[in-house]
Order: C-alpha cells, then sequence, then structure tokens
C-alpha cells in the first residue's frame, strides 16, 4: 500500500504522485504563457517535438528530461542537454514571427524551469498543502537541476524560495497569450492530438481537470470559464487523488522515470539519439 505524502521530501521526484497525470496540461500552459516560448513551440521546425502530430514522442521526450533532471547522473543530464541543444537549435523567430525568440535563451529556459518546479510542487500542495519549511527549502534547492540540466546558470536560480516568489510575481507582468498559441493550446488541454474515439472520451475530462489545476491568471490568459460547482467538482477529484495516492506505492512513480533513464542509456550504448 502507498503511505501517503513522504514525511519530508528532500528532491523534487519526491513528490511524485497520481496528480502528475492530470497536470502536464496545466504546466504547459504556464510555460507557453511568456510569449517566446509559445511561439517558439508554436513555429518550431521540429515535427518530432510537436504534440499534434506525434504526442507520444513527445510525451517520451519530456518524461526523458525530467527523469535526468531529477534522478539522473551527471552523464545522463548531459546526455539529454545535448540532444536539447541540438533541437533548440533548429527554433529562432523569424521575421514573420509576432516576437523575437531564441530556444537557446537563458532567460526564457528559466522560466519554463520556473514552471517545472511548479509542477512537482502543485502536486503535493493540491493534494496535502504547503510543505513545511525545512523539506521545502530541500527539494527548492535540488529543482536548479530542472535548469540547469538546460542552459540556465546556476547562479541565475533565484537564491532561495521568497526570491523565487518575487521572481514569479515579476515574471505574471510579461505574460500574454495570444490567440493562435492559445488555439494551440486549447486543444493541448482537450486532448485534440488524440485519435477520435480517445479524444472524445479523455478530452473534456482533461480540459476541466486543466482548468482546475491552473492559477486564476493562467485561467484569464485563456479565457476558460470556472465557476463554483466545477470548483467542488475538482475538490471532489482532488479527493480521489489523494485516496489512489495511499493506494499507488510511491516506488511506482520514480520507476516510471528509471525506465525512461534505462531506455536513453540503451539508446545512447547503441549509437542512437537518446530520444
Amino acid at each position: 500500500m502507498g503511505l501517503g505524502p513522504p514525511r519530508r521530501p528532500s528532491r523534487v521526484a519526491d513528490l511524485l504522485n497520481p496528480a502528475a497525470v492530470l497536470l502536464p496540461a496545466a504546466n504547459v500552459i504556464m510555460q507557453l504563457a511568456l510569449p517566446g516560448v509559445g511561439y517558439g513551440v508554436l513555429e518550431s521546425p521540429v515535427d518530432s517535438g510537436n504534440v499534434y502530430k506525434h504526442p507520444f514522442k513527445r510525451a517520451h521526450t519530456t518524461g526523458t528530461y525530467l527523469a535526468a533532471a531529477t534522478i539522473g547522473t551527471d552523464a545522463d543530464r548531459a546526455l539529454i542537454r545535448a540532444e536539447v541543444d541540438r533541437v533548440h537549435a533548429l527554433v529562432r523567430s523569424k521575421s514573420s514571427s509576432p516576437v523575437s525568440y531564441n530556444a537557446f535563451d537563458r532567460r526564457l529556459q528559466l522560466w519554463v524551469a520556473a514552471c517545472l518546479y511548479r509542477y512537482y510542487i502543485d502536486q503535493h500542495e493540491f493534494l496535502y498543502g504547503p510543505l513545511d519549511d525545512e523539506a521545502a527549502d530541500a527539494v527548492y534547492q535540488d529543482a536548479k537541476k530542472l535548469g540547469t540540466t538546460l542552459q540556465v546558470r546556476e547562479d541565475m536560480w533565484p537564491p532561495d524560495r521568497i526570491a523565487f516568489d518575487e521572481f514569479w510575481k515579476r515574471s505574471l507582468d510579461e505574460l500574454r497569450i495570444d490567440p493562435p498559441v492559445r488555439a494551440h493550446l486549447h486543444g493541448v488541454a482537450a486532448m485534440a492530438f488524440l485519435p477520435a474515439p480517445l479524444r472524445l472520451l479523455a478530452g473534456p475530462f482533461n480540459l476541466f481537470a486543466t482548468t482546475g489545476f491552473l492559477p486564476v491568471e493562467f485561467r484569464a490568459h485563456m479565457a476558460l470559464p470556472w465557476s463554483a460547482g466545477q470548483q467542488r467538482r475538482f475538490e471532489w477529484l482532488l479527493t480521489a487523488l489523494r485516496v489512489a495516492d495511499r493506494v499507488i506505492p510511491r516506488q511506482v512513480w520514480i520507476l516510471g522515470y528509471e525506465l525512461y533513464l534505462r531506455d536513453m542509456r540503451s539508446r545512447a550504448r547503441r549509437g542512437k539519439r537518446v530520444v
């Protein structure tokens, strides 16, 4: 049987729980709300990373990155960084782009890393509330690897949680989601990339869960309505996730990350691209 939330987590991976299954679309919306990130994804020429064309490969790539960044070795992180760099080298704004962007821009990558940190924190806080200070500080320091596995320098990561909160609040003023990016993200939340039977079955529920997990500022950017009745149903969903967390052994979530790492290492040994 699962034991519920870890008593004293010391790393971001310790926060994994069943909410991890439903939070990704909300976190993607948060990432792409920074225009340089949003248009970089929308206009990317890299088809293999396009969730509408290759949804399962996209999910596999993201999972491998998160596994390497959170529980991988330095060698694992070097492998995935090289692959991400190869792809990012192709992502540049054009003269026709609404905003200027460069996928190697450390400022954009820092925002993505900050959102990924929130992905793990949100899993715990939606189900169990805030961590105690000691655990929160340990998790926060571990989370800097979410950025340094990209191009973010260690000294760019806000030094403590207070500084992070200030960075987050400042960043909110820079966010906007233009109609083309909003349409892309609405499709992600509604699972428009899946075959019709799966899309019709899972899409409305995933859009509901995504809207519930979004902070109010991001709901506004997405023009997603939210009522008191929806909030009550969302609270029922959180109760179900807490029950699931007590049934599913915590090791299952870490095993999933370990499988990603084994696959990446195997592909590297065989001289194949790691994702």
